[in-house]
């Protein structure tokens, strides 16, 4: 057996609208770590809002967060860690125009350490689970922010998405990159230029010597499209950005609908006890 590296987005791909691991993808990916395939969560969610999943599969090796900016192992602190936030200068002009257009929020994120703006219930909500050990600090960015960040988030409202963008591609494009996350939220995530999964992709199939055509990535949204682009096997969920679909390999079922599962067990001819529906 060829064994391949699993490249799993979280939200809108290994996760259903309800934020769990449906039953029949947990146990073909269950089956194929036992196959001896390597499966490596790579996601833009911090480590504090993605470790649960990562148990939750028993997982035991490194994880790509923040898009790329954090490729840790979070059971191995010897493990060559990368981390790569972006300069704290940079930072603050940023929160400096988020304070003139008068944005709804902004956190800054330096690994698992939360600095929010303001307090704000539903973007508190929207941050996802707090472990009890996060360090969690609220007020003003400019005050309270002193360490170069992981990533910036920006909640505006919708009118003032084109504007805030155009506003980091005129002043910022040389140092960070930016994505808009997906609906219903109009939040800006915003980290160190050169900052994407493929970076994590990269370091951890180099580990395992797994070759570029034995990546199986999966993803939905803007960005997943280097990862799906980059990898051997591209695989766009069904409920995907058309322009990911349109560059992916394969697009399969959706999140709702066990994409991944569908896929692996055809593509791997994983046996499980569980029918294709």
């Amino acid at each position: 057996m060829e064994r391949h590296l699993i490249a799993l987005d979280l939200d809108g791909t290994l996760l259903t609208d309800e934020k769990t691991i449906s039953p029949y993808t947990k146990q073909v990916l269950l089956k194929a770590k036992e196959e001896g395939h390597v499966l490596v969560i790579s996601t833009g969610r911090p480590h504090r809002a993605s470790i649960e999943y990562y148990d939750e599969l028993g997982l035991d090796t490194p994880m790509v967060n923040f898009n790329g900016a954090l490729i840790h192992h979070p059971k191995n602190r010897n493990w060559d860690a990368l981390h790569s936030p972006m300069p704290i200068r940079t930072a603050h002009r940023i929160i400096d125009a988020c304070y003139d257009m008068q944005v709804n929020n902004i956190v800054a994120e330096v690994k698992d350490d939360v600095f929010l703006d303001s307090y704000d219930e539903r973007f508190i909500d929207l941050l996802d689970r707090m472990e009890s050990d996060t360090r969690y600090i609220i007020g003003n960015l400019k005050q309270k922010l002193e360490e170069d960040p992981t990533s910036i988030l920006v909640y505006p409202d919708e009118e003032q998405i084109g504007q805030l963008r155009s506003h980091l591609d005129d002043y910022h494009a040389e140092v960070i990159e930016h994505r808009k996350w997906g609906a219903p939220w109009n939040v800006i995530e915003i980290i160190k230029k050169g900052m994407n999964k493929v970076i994590g992709l990269e370091k951890i199939a180099k580990y395992f010597d797994i070759p570029k055509e034995r990546i199986i990535a999966f993803g939905d949204e803007d960005n997943d499209l280097e990862m799906i682009d980059y990898a051997g096997v591209g695989v766009a969920m069904g409920n995907a950005i058309e322009e990911l679909k349109s560059i992916s390999d394969h697009v399969t079922k959706t999140n709702e609908e066990d994409g991944i599962a569908v896929f692996l067990e055809e593509y791997l001819k994983i046996k499980t006890d569980t029918p294709v529906n």
